[in-house]
């Protein structure tokens, strides 16, 4: 379970970098979503292993 959900929280992550990076998308205050997800993607992909 927690292999699928870094998975996505990470696909995610690489999503929005690119669309922000691609796009020049400002989050603005919502930016600091980004930091977040990877962290917990992150931490979570330590704890499957």
């Amino acid at each position: 379970m927690k292999a699928i959900t870094s998975r996505i929280l990470l696909a995610i992550y690489l999503v929005l970098v690119g669309l922000t990076g691609v796009f020049h998308i400002n989050l603005g205050s919502a930016g600091i979503i980004v930091p977040i997800l990877a962290l917990v993607a992150g931490i979570l992909m330590l704890l499957g292993k």
